[in-house]
């Protein structure tokens, strides 16, 4: 009977392994955005154009596992002298540390469409552990291809100086929103 018993937990854990696949990000329909408070009156806002973007999910995408390296000198706030200096050592400093990483430890579902994911955030060589909110838009067929992809929204808040990014300033907000679309692909 314990032998069954097993037998049968292990064949559900293996059909649970089974029924995941790896998801890649259509950059093409995707953005790392991210604002944050200048001068406590306005916001600026930005996006990183370069990033890699890899998921373990099943077909719904309720329960994802993601991989993230984001090319740091890829920042964008269409202000190309601003850019250079949150290039600069004062801000990222992309030059020593050329990219952003996020690993995800878990997800945990909150609603039918919502879940909250938490990883691993690492900037300029110093790592964190975030929460950030995340909704499944969609999952559709994809007529050309016919795979499937999935559209979600990731958002979260962080402290830009507990990474080393800039010093605490009243020019510019500690807190920096991320608003993260995502069209992932089923492999």
């Amino acid at each position: 009977m314990m032998k069954t018993t097993l037998s049968l937990v292990a064949l559900f854990f293996c059909s649970l392994l089974a029924a995941q696949s790896t998801w890649t990000a259509d950059k093409a329909h995707s953005k790392i955005g991210f604002e944050v408070t200048h001068l406590l009156i306005s916001s600026v806002d930005g996006n990183f154009d370069e990033f890699d973007i890899s998921a373990t999910a099943g077909d719904t995408f309720m329960n994802p596992s993601f991989d993230v390296t984001i090319n740091t000198a890829s920042i964008d706030t269409d202000n190309e002298k601003r850019d250079g200096h949150l290039k600069s050592a004062d801000f990222f400093d992309a030059e020593a540390h050329p990219t952003i990483t996020f690993k995800s430890k878990s997800v945990e579902k909150t609603g039918d469409t919502t879940f909250d994911l938490t990883g691993d955030l690492t900037m300029r060589g110093v790592t964190k552990t975030v929460t950030l909110k995340g909704k499944v838009n969609g999952v559709i067929t994809d007529q050309r291809s016919q795979k499937l992809k999935a559209g979600l929204k990731l958002t979260g808040t962080l402290d830009r100086t507990e990474y080393g990014v800039g010093e605490a300033s009243a020019a510019i907000g500690n807190e920096v929103d991320l608003v993260i679309n995502l069209e992932m692909a089923q492999q």
